[in-house]
This record gives structure tokens, sequence and C-alpha cells, in this order.
């Protein structure tokens, strides 16, 4: 019979920290907003707006053409979609044939799908190489880290380790967002796409090296503290397969669960650099210069994986989740006063807890997930949860066309804080399933 390992070991760290850069490539993701900005004409007036659209770009951009706002949405909605779908695969490639083969393959996938996305200078190109190439290699990429880290850390760390590694993909914000605005600036939409695509496609083949599973038999050391019982018995104390999980209830609950802290996030997401345009219209430096909320909103996103994960290994994770949520909501009410008040301060704020929400959803699924039906097929019942990550993309489009309409976000920041509110009291209902003897 294996022992249990008395410390975790230093390759444990090492895949930690490779996992985490394969994300900081795939986040590009997180930072669409200065590409939708750069795609849509250039003017408050939404009637511009829809007549610019079609009309071709000059300069740097020659070869493109203008896209309205619910257009410019499409390719980040449809790639989280993609990128939810492909979880599912992904996880089998990763259970199949091991970590870092799955983090190559979607590695090059998004590559690929940049490098068309900025030869075809078009509205399809964006759909065919962002949303289905590059939504395909965040789905098979991502599915390899965050299972790989969890297998060396026993359920004291669950939330932590899901948080730092996680917090790649959200922290990737906080660079390709100056980058990708000063990519284009200089190189144009075209270049900013290629020059990124061959950039990931390099860390990731690189970065994939580093990432492994523990030996066969390795049981994580356990808690050194009290709390370890306790927290152990949060889980089911069972491997379950695909099959048994997505006969119990809990697993449906954590996919809409997963559904209701996305849409939030996306919701702002996608729409970060408009809403500082809007906001700091009378401040002509951030008007120019919306790119910094997509970067201050990388940075909180990935603080609140990290943040989140840790203090759900303490207080659980249907509180985290609670707080997180109201605290949320409460933001996103408030969110079209703050936009009009154009108070800076109060709108980094609320942004940034909108952010924080978001990506702590992201650290405690994961965890979830494992402490329902166990570390054994992660993988694959991670990729099944992760369905509702991607159903989440209907808020990002329905904002687009909302404000194609009405001119403003306001309707969609009061339906998304109602389906915060509601996330809560199903979360509070949510128990970890009880196995079959």
């Amino acid at each position: 019979m294996a022992a249990q390992a008395v410390k975790v070991p230093g390759k444990a760290w090492v895949v930690v920290a490779a996992g985490t850069v394969v994300n900081l490539c795939l986040g590009i993701l997180y930072a669409w907003s200065v590409w939708s900005k750069a795609l849509v004409f250039d003017s408050p007036d939404k009637d511009m707006v829809l007549k610019m659209a079609g009309q071709p770009m000059e300069s740097l951009n020659a070869g493109w053409a203008y896209l309205t706002n619910a257009q410019a949405a499409t390719p980040f909605s449809l790639a989280v979609v993609i990128f939810a779908l492909f979880m599912i695969p992904g996880g089998r490639i990763h259970d199949k044939f091991g970590p870092k083969f799955g983090a190559i393959v979607g590695g090059l996938c998004l590559a690929a799908g940049c490098i068309i996305a900025g030869l075809m200078k078009s509205y399809a190109g964006l759909i065919i190489g962002f949303g289905i190439l590059g939504g395909i290699g965040m789905g098979i990429g991502y599915a390899a880290p965050t299972p790989a880290a969890l297998k060396w850390f026993g359920p004291h760390k669950r939330g932590l380790i899901a948080g730092l590694v996680v917090g790649g993909y959200g922290g990737a914000a906080i660079y390709i967002g100056p980058l990708g605005k000063w990519l284009i600036i200089n190189y144009g939409i075209t270049g900013s796409f290629v020059g990124l695509g061959i950039f990931f496609a390099a860390v990731i083949c690189l970065a994939a090296q580093f990432l492994s599973w523990p030996p066969e038999g390795y049981i994580p050391p356990g808690a050194a503290v009290a709390a370890s019982a306790k927290k152990t018995a949060a889980t089911t104390g069972k491997d379950w397969t695909p099959g048994e999980m997505m006969k119990t209830w809990q697993f449906y609950a954590l996919v809409i669960l997963f559904i209701g802290s996305t849409q939030s996030g996306l919701l702002i997401i996608a729409n970060a650099a408009g809403i500082l345009k809007s906001a700091a219209s009378g401040i002509p430096f951030f008007a120019a210069n919306a790119w910094i909320l997509v970067s201050y909103g990388g940075l909180v996103n990935a603080s609140g994986r990290v943040g989140t994960g840790m203090y759900s290994d303490k207080i659980g994770r249907d509180k985290a989740y609670t707080i997180n949520c109201m605290v949320s909501a409460l933001c996103l009410a408030a969110m079209p006063a703050v936009i009009k008040s154009q108070n800076l301060v109060l709108l980094f704020i609320v942004v940034g807890v909108a952010y924080w929400q978001y990506g702590g959803g992201l650290s405690l699924l994961p965890s979830y997930t494992a402490d329902f039906f166990g570390a054994k097929n992660l993988g694959v019942n991670y990729g099944l949860v992760f369905l509702g990550w991607g159903f989440g993309f209907f808020m990002a489009r329905v904002a687009g066309s909302i404000k194609d309409i009405t001119g403003s976000l306001d309707l969609a920041f009061y339906i998304s804080a109602g389906i915060l509110v509601a996330m809560v009291i199903l979360s509070r209902l949510t128990k970890k399933p009880v196995p079959r003897s």
C-alpha cells in the first residue's frame, strides 16, 4: 500500500508554475475588449456606429471593415462557447495522454487561430480564427494545467492551488491589454494577432514540458493543522466516473452556479474598454487609454482566483461563493449610476468587485468538483462542469444587442445582478452528494 507523502515535492510547485504560464497565454480572451474597441467605429452615436458598419478602415488597418457592437461581441461569445465545449475532449486528452500533450495541442490551436484571424482581415476570419479555432485551443489547453496541479495536493489546499493556476488565465489581461493596444497602434490589427500567435506558440510549447502527473501510488500529504479533518470531510471520499457524476443533481447545480458567476464577469470583460471610455468622457487620458481598465481587471481577476481559493479553503466553498456574489450583485446594480457620475474611483471599485467575483468562481468550481466527485477523473468531470462557464456567454451577447438598441448597458447590469442573487440561494442549498453503498 502506498504511503502518504510527508510533504509536497518541489516538482509539484513546478507544475503549478508551468500551468500558470500556460494560462497566461490562453487568457487572451480577457483582453478582447481592446480589439473590440478597435473594430467598432469610434463614436458615442449609436446611429453612426451602425452606419459605419461594413465601411473600410484606413492606414495600418487597410483591408479591415468596421463592425457593430453586436458583431464585435460575437467572436468573443463564440470563443467562450467553443472553449467550454472543448474542455470535455480536452479533459479526456489530459486523462489519457497527459497534461503536456494537451497543453501543446491547445497552444498550437490558439496560435493558429490568432494568425488566421489576423491574416484574413475580415469578420469571417475573426469568427473562424479567434472564435472557433481559438476557442478550441483555449478549451483543450485550459483542461490540462489545473487537474494536473490539483493531483499533487490534498483537499485542504485545493482552493489555493486552483486559484494560483487559473490566476494565470485571469492575469493574462494585465499584459495582453497594453501589449495588444501597442501592437494595434504600431502594427495594426493584423500585426497584433499574428505577433501574439507566434509568441503564444513558443511560450506554451516550452512551459508544457514541465507539466506532469504525480507518480503512480502517490498520496498527497494531509494538512498540518486540525482543520484538515474538517476539510477532508467536505469531500465524498469517492472518485466518481463522469457517468456517475451526471446522475447526481449536484452536478447540474454546479453547472448552474458556474453560469451564474460567469455571466456577470463576461459582461464586464467584454465591455471593459467601452465602460471606461463612457465614464471618462471628460478625461481625455483615460478615454484614450481604456486598456487601463482591462489590465486592472486582469490583475483583480487573477487576485480574486487566488484570494477566493485561499478563504474558501478556510470557510467553505458555499460561504465564499455567497460572499462574492452578494457583493458583486450590489456593485452591478450600482454600475449605471457610477458610470453616469463619472467618478473613476467608484468605477474602479465596482468593476474590481465584479472581476474578483468572476475570478473567484473559476477557482471555486474546480475545487467544488474535486471535493464533490474526487480527483481521479477530474479532467473530464471538471470539463463537464465547465460547460456552465460556456453557457454564461449569453450575457455578453445580450448586452451587445441591448447597447445597439438602447445606447447603454444599464438593463444588462440590472439583469446580471438579479441572476447573482438567485445563485446565492442555490449555493446555500447545494451540498456534497452521498455515494450509494
